[in-house]
């Protein structure tokens, strides 16, 4: 039986890697390396999916917006940037027969015309709740409803299909 798509939300700040950086790498898909958070670990590990839905969100830059979206390509597999001792991503405790941290691979599907800010969903009914607007909200990637995904790409100006 087919599974449910799922949506999510990855940060990423533009001076390390931006959506413009996604639409000129080879394909324009990459693997999103480098987190080391347990609990996102976990989502990369255990629920991002190949066909996912991702909202690509600019953070610490002003305005922080969402800018544009991107499909998972690859479902989570050994982050492998943490058993080179020469990355900045090096975890001297990760060992690849018990991998420790995991990526996922992400396609981009579309640049938004118009980003959607911060503002945008705290003023949209059908946003306000998401978790990138939660006080104290640090994790790079959190769960989207289909009815957020909706709304994000009706506030871009935009189909929701991918």
């Amino acid at each position: 039986m087919p599974r449910n798509k799922n949506y999510w939300l990855f940060k990423s700040e533009p001076n390390v890697f931006s959506i413009q950086d996604l639409a000129e790498s080879p394909d324009q898909t990459t693997c999103w390396e480098g987190v080391r958070n347990y609990q996102v670990r976990n989502m990369l590990r255990d629920e991002i999916r190949t066909g996912d839905g991702v909202l690509f969100y600019h953070s610490r830059v002003q305005p922080m917006c969402i800018a544009g979206t991107c499909r998972v390509v690859r479902s989570g597999y050994p982050d492998h940037y943490a058993f080179d001792p020469e990355h900045r991503y090096f975890d001297p405790n990760s060992d690849p027969d018990a991998p420790r941290w995991y990526m996922v691979d992400v396609k981009l599907v579309r640049i938004f015309d118009v980003p959607v800010t911060r503002e945008m969903l705290r003023n949209c009914p059908g946003t306000q709740s998401m978790r990138v607007l939660a006080r104290g909200c640090r994790l790079s990637i959190t769960p989207v409803t289909a009815d957020e995904w909706k709304a994000v790409h009706r506030l871009a100006g935009v189909s929701s299909r991918f």
